[in-house]
């Protein structure tokens, strides 16, 4: 089973390659909105729970579905 604390840092490490630098406060922001708890805290289910409202966020700074397809399924990746 991977850690909470390693499942934050993937997910952060995938949101790097779409957001860059702002992606460790982007997905801390997503989880204490979306999940009222700490990001350390979060698990494999908050995740999957999590996906479709980063999915919202990030088509919201993108106008390539492409973008948004690839960002979403390398962190259903992660849920495996």
């Amino acid at each position: 089973m991977v850690s909470t604390v390693m499942l934050y840092d993937e997910v952060v490490k995938v949101a790097d390659d779409f957001l860059g630098p702002a992606s460790g406060r982007f997905i801390d922001r997503q989880i204490r909105t979306h999940l009222h708890k700490a990001p350390s805290e979060m698990t494999t289910e908050d995740l999957l729970k999590l996906i479709d409202w980063m999915k919202v966020s990030v088509a919201l700074l993108t106008n390539d579905p492409e973008v948004v397809n690839k960002f979403t399924s390398r962190l259903i990746s992660l849920t495996r």
